[in-house]
Order: structure tokens, then sequence, then C-alpha cells
């Protein structure tokens, strides 16, 4: 886990704000039986001591967004509270636009699309869905997709390489929309499923968190992009990108 840590880097960074990549593996914050685990949180507060008092969860200073433990990409924590509040605003107001790359299992016929379905949690479950009979806490979400490229296969599963948007911030969003509609993310052992093959060399969700863009407190636009990681580049090469 150290070494996770140590792959944590600085995309952009001012008195207010620091953007970080974080990379695949690595948890945001302690959570439930991984409380002893190096999080980000340790790295944030070796790097930044004075952040342990911002925010509103003394567990998570300074946070006003996460990724899931395999999503690799781009975040943004605050510096001071004011800060805090303001990049809370922004999500709240969806102000923020945030875009991801996904390797999805099938192809698609449509280059763009929509997906418009409320999530909840499934009854006695911590799992999200938006077809479950019985839900709690359903809450309005969606996403927008490109589709980049499709790779039909003769011999194993076809896949899909998209750019993914989503407009609201549930939860597992892109996972379970992605999900809903026939094309579970390529990895997601959650959501996913276990009779599709993974191509040779994956041992992790390929979703990769790699656009932010929002408006700075002075009014100009900041645009940040985290490439794909090699491990999720690799892939691609496999299964015929390049070709």
């Amino acid at each position: 886990m150290t070494n996770l840590l140590g792959k944590t880097s600085i995309v952009f960074e001012n008195k207010d704000f620091v953007a970080i990549n974080k990379p695949t593996g690595l948890l945001v914050h302690p959570a439930g039986k991984n409380e002893r685990e190096k999080t980000l949180i340790d790295w944030l507060k070796i790097k930044y001591p004075a952040i342990v008092k911002i925010g509103e969860d003394p567990t998570r200073p300074g946070i006003v967004h996460r990724l899931d433990r395999e999503t690799s990409g781009l975040m943004i924590v605050a510096k001071n509270q004011k800060s805090f509040e303001y990049f809370k605003n922004l999500f709240q107001e969806r102000k923020i636009k945030k875009g991801y790359l996904a390797l999805v299992f099938g192809t698609f016929k449509n280059k763009t699309g929509t997906i418009n379905k409320p999530i909840g949690i499934k009854s006695s479950s911590i799992k999200r869905s938006t077809a479950a009979r019985k839900m709690r806490e359903m809450k309005e979400a969606e996403t927008d997709y490109k589709v980049i490229r499709n790779f039909k296969s003769d011999k194993g599963p076809d896949f899909a390489f998209l750019e993914v948007f989503p407009k609201t911030g549930r939860t597992n969003q892109i996972r379970v929309h992605l999900a809903s509609i026939g094309h579970p993310v390529v990895g997601d052992k959650v959501y996913g499923s276990k009779k599709l093959t993974l191509p040779c060399g994956l041992n992790r969700m390929f979703l990769h968190a790699y656009l932010l863009e929002f408006p700075l407190k002075e009014g100009k636009v900041l645009r940040l992009e985290a490439d794909l990681p090699e491990d999720l580049k690799s892939i691609l090469t496999k299964i015929g990108f390049d070709k």
C-alpha cells in the first residue's frame, strides 16, 4: 500500500486546492473493515498537515468527491474551508464536468447516448440498482456516453471503448448505469458478469477519471486531464486499438 501512496501524483495545485491523479487500488478514506489500511487521506495528511481541519467529516478532510478503489484518475481536494465550500457548491450545482474512459462489454449501434435512470440501494443490501423491486434512497441519475471505438471479436466477447460523462454524482453511477443497459464495465466484480471473459492481463476494473473541467473563483475555466494508465493502455493494444 505504501507503494500506491508513492504512485499518487499532483496534476495541479494552488493555494486553494490540489488536483491529484489517484492510482488504482488506493482507497480514498478509511471505511469499515479497511479502517487500518493506508488511504489517500494518509498521503494528504503528510503532504498537507493543516488539511485535518478542512471539511465536515474528520475522517475525510478536504474531500469534496471520491473515486472507487479500483478507479484511477483525477480528484480535487480542498486545502482550506472556503475552497471546500466552493467546490461542494460546484458539485451540487453540477458545474463541474467529469469525464471517464471505460472499456465495456458489447458493441453499440449509436455513437452517443444518455442513460437517465434513478439509482437506489437494494433492500437488505449496499448494492446499487436501477431496477430492483424494493429499493431505498432512490435518486435521479443521468449519464452521457460517447463511443470512441467498437471492438468485434471472432473468438471472445466484443468490447466498446467509451468516454463517459456523469451529469449527477451518485455512488457507483457509471458502473450501475452501464450495466443497466447491458454493457457492464470490463473487470467490474460487483455489477459485471462472471460469465464474460476478461482481456488477458486485466486484473482490475477498466475505468479511469481522465477529465475535470470547472470554473475557478476568479472566473477562468480550468481543464485538467490525466492520461490513461499504462496497464489499461496495454489492454487496448491487446484487443486491437492500434490496428
